[in-house]
């Protein structure tokens, strides 16, 4: 169910509604993530300088900066990126209805912006919780390479199936909600498209679009 979930969303991508989200979500996201570096940069100088590192304005402090940036970046991506998409989300939602499921959209419950705003917030928080939380262990883990990754997958399987699915159940409160397994197939796929350089950028509609399409296939197989 799942990839065939991916790859009716992979379909879907173009259309209007979607492409739309697809491309203020980047151009937010990427300018969001810019502004980000740039803070890092300069307040990571200031905090070295202040410590008295002698290296804070050499090749040392350059590494170091740019080794935390980085890890800064790759993490909160997904937490600014899903954060973005959540409040635009319902117009990707409905696309995909209108193209797959126009039955299910003429029942739908429009979902308010106020909701889509705290729906949206309460992802933040818990994504940038959690992943602070974890934020040692991912540093402990580079040494191993493959450890980040796995650990990356792990958390925030859990968090995105939970995330990405009440964006979906909040339009159609009366029909069954996903189940756990579900929602951890669903996390799980969506946490791995956030890997892979260049297909990440797509990873948060994607994500929206597949679990549209994997709650109706469930819906209508349960009828």
């Amino acid at each position: 169910m799942i990839a065939a979930a991916f790859l009716r969303a992979l379909a879907q991508i173009g259309l209007p509604g979607v492409r739309a989200v697809l491309w203020r979500t980047l151009w937010l996201t990427l300018l969001a993530l810019a502004l980000l570096g740039i803070g890092l940069w300069y307040g990571l100088h200031w905090l070295l300088t202040a410590l008295g590192w002698s290296q804070a304005d050499g090749v040392g402090g350059a590494l170091l900066s740019t080794l935390i940036i980085i890890v800064g970046v790759w993490l909160l991506f997904r937490v600014i990126a899903m954060a973005i998409v959540g409040v635009h989300a319902d117009r990707i939602v409905a696309a995909v209805e209108q193209a797959s499921y126009p039955e299910r959209l003429a029942a739908a419950r429009a979902v308010p912006l106020a909701v889509e705003l705290r729906m949206a917030i309460r992802s933040t928080l818990r994504a940038l919780g959690w992943n602070l939380v974890a934020l040692p262990a991912y540093l402990l883990l580079l040494a191993t390479a493959v450890g980040p990754p796995l650990l990356f997958l792990t958390l925030n399987a859990y968090l995105l199936g939970r995330d990405v699915a009440e964006l979906i159940e909040a339009r159609h409160p009366a029909v069954p909600r996903f189940t756990t397994i579900a929602r951890w197939q669903l996390g799980f796929a969506s946490a791995l498209l956030f890997l892979p350089p260049v297909v990440n950028l797509l990873a948060p509609v994607l994500g929206v679009a597949m679990a549209t399409h994997m709650f109706h296939a469930r819906a209508t197989k349960q009828a």
